[in-house]
């Protein structure tokens, strides 16, 4: 096996690997870099359930997974990041599947200020609070995972290289609100040190019962569909993208993280180029990750009584 770094692909990663037996969910998979890990991971021979808002999109990504990988084994569920209510329906949908993996790979950057329906702003409600529920409503069925499929159960957070802006969570303006003054830079950056806090807090609070959390860096400057609503920030993407990964090698990072063999290598780190590299001082701060946690449950207890009640029991 080839050394594997900024140029490598789903393909390197996973060469030589039987991932038979794994049920994979990934968040965002019906385009970038998270149908890229979910097409890989199904090539290997993982299980993999698409989550995807947009149903006609989350089904068309099946479908061309399932022409890439004829003899994979798809499902794809819908699943909005942005509504409480819709993260509850997934989440029973699933509850009878053996997951072992989850990849949070779902994101955006709102460049207005928008809300979630639980009236959260956008970038955060879904980058951050959304995975975390979805976490949580799992988190039953991924502590299962061992007795169930012989596998470990394992968490991969997709952050990035914006975790380091802001240098702090400033919990006095998190999440932005109306009353802020609204930077999607700044929300984005929230959310990214969110995921690698949450990654780091979840090995905390779940390493003793064989989970397995990380986070991860996928490239810089990748091509996605982040600033969809910006014509600048469109063009401004597309003329940096020859010098930039594509999805596939954005994905590897994340399959790598998702297939390597040793989870001891992988527990409470940060991930770029498929190795682990330093994360800022505000990321592995665990005082700062057990009030976001401590945060983040009080969101919840604002959602109706049968998401609450999922949620406690979680």
């Amino acid at each position: 096996m080839k050394k594997l770094g900024a140029r490598s692909t789903t393909n390197d990663v996973l060469q030589g690997k039987d991932l038979t037996g794994r049920t994979v969910v990934i968040t965002g998979s019906n385009c970038g870099i998270g149908f890229e890990a979910a097409q890989a991971l199904a090539g290997a021979g993982a299980r993999v359930i698409f989550a995807c808002r947009n149903i006609e999109k989350g089904q068309d990504a099946l479908s061309r997974c399932q022409v890439l990988h004829p003899q994979s084994s798809l499902s794809f569920y819908p699943l909005d990041l942005a509504s409480a209510e819709s993260i509850k329906q997934f989440s029973e949908k699933v509850k009878d599947e053996p997951i072992d993996t989850l990849i949070c790979n779902a994101g955006l950057m709102a460049t207005t200020y928008q809300e979630t329906q639980e009236g959260l702003e956008m970038t955060v409600g879904v980058c951050h609070f959304g995975h975390f529920l979805l976490t949580q409503l799992l988190m039953p069925q991924l502590l299962r995972a061992k007795e169930q499929s012989g596998n470990d159960p394992r968490i991969v957070m997709v952050s990035s290289e914006s975790h380091r802006m802001p240098a702090k969570l400033n919990f006095n303006k998190f999440p932005l609100n109306k009353s802020n003054r609204f930077s999607p830079l700044t929300a984005y950056g929230q959310a990214k040190l969110c995921n690698a806090l949450f990654a780091n807090e979840l090995q905390r609070r779940y390493g003793d019962q064989g989970l397995t959390a990380c986070s991860l860096h996928p490239g810089a400057l990748i091509t996605t569909r982040f600033g969809r609503d910006s014509g600048f920030l469109s063009l401004f993407f597309k003329l940096v993208s020859p010098l930039t990964k594509n999805p596939n090698q954005g994905a590897a990072t994340t399959v790598y993280c998702a297939s390597h063999d040793k989870s001891d290598e992988l527990a409470g780190k940060y991930f770029s180029h498929c190795k682990p590299v330093r994360s800022t001082k505000e990321a592995n701060n665990p005082e700062t990750a057990r009030k976001l946690w401590e945060v983040s449950e009080g969101w919840g207890k604002g959602l109706n009584d049968a998401t609450e009640s999922l949620l406690c029991t979680a």
